[in-house]
């Protein structure tokens, strides 16, 4: 997954994030129940993230955790949206997220890059985005699934993503495990800006790297617990596949073709 970004996230990620996929996770279960809508959720978390540029190694995020679930709007983590259909197990959203990809220049390996032919000092920070699309969903006893398209809105890459994903949740007591499988198909410039190298470095003198499009296979688990009547433990799990586009790049570790995510967050409804 990208997301539980790309998401946790993601759009889907999430993807990861995430963060979104998390996140959400801890109101899923509550759509369904009209006695619960309208209510609020904050909380706090924390993602760590298995970063597969160079030098980066593992970097840990604090993600703040806001749910809604209203009859038409919802918030869930790091995206919004209203519900435009919802008929018969089908739901089609108007949807906003936060994508989480940014990278830090400076928390990257100079020595790393250099090996990989990269002088650091002349590339640029890579920043986050907000995407806005829309998601089409259909669901029932045997899980959901979901068809998400959106695009970047703030000009960070001006990319595009298509992401379809596969969610079943199980009910283990008072807990709830759910499981997701999903693929995202990133644009060109998409994956361009996050994997591959700028024009304004390759004028300056780094190696022209443009990826393509490329899809990125995820999988993913996240479990809900309920601590009291208010409070809630959520914790989640991805992994991505990078598939060769994108693993070819030299901001990216030699060899590396796949990053991870690990979520923790408490959260207390309101």
């Amino acid at each position: 997954m990208t997301t539980i970004r790309h998401a946790i996230a993601g759009s889907a990620g999430l993807v990861l994030l995430a963060l979104s996929a998390a996140a959400g996770a801890q109101s899923a279960p509550r759509v369904a129940d009209p006695s619960t809508r309208g209510e609020w959720t904050l909380g706090v978390g924390a993602v760590a993230i298995d970063s597969p540029y160079a030098g980066e190694g593992s970097r840990l995020r604090p993600v703040p955790l806001l749910g809604f679930e209203g009859e038409r709007a919802f918030v869930r983590g790091t995206a919004a949206g209203v519900h435009l259909l919802q008929s018969q197990g089908f739901t089609l959203d108007a949807i906003a997220s936060v994508r989480l990809d940014g990278v830090d220049i400076d928390d990257l390996g100079r020595d790393e890059l250099l090996a990989n032919g990269v002088d650091a000092a002349l590339l640029e920070d890579r920043d986050d985005g907000l995407d806005a699309g829309f998601r089409a969903s259909y669901g029932g006893g045997w899980g959901t699934l979901a068809l998400e398209a959106v695009h970047d809105v703030t000009d960070a890459s001006d990319g595009y993503e298509l992401a379809l994903d596969y969610r079943h949740t199980w009910l283990l007591g008072r807990s709830t495990l759910t499981a997701n499988l999903g693929s995202s198909l990133l644009s060109d410039d998409l994956a361009g800006y996050y994997y591959g190298t700028l024009e304004a470095e390759v004028a300056r003198g780094v190696p022209a790297y443009a990826p393509g499009s490329a899809l990125v296979h995820r999988i993913g688990m996240t479990w809900m617990h309920p601590l009291d009547e208010a409070w809630h433990l959520v914790a989640s799990a991805e992994a991505s596949r990078l598939p060769d586009e994108l693993r070819d790049s030299p901001l990216l570790e030699p060899d590396s073709d796949r990053s991870g995510r690990l979520f923790l967050g408490f959260s207390r409804r309101f």
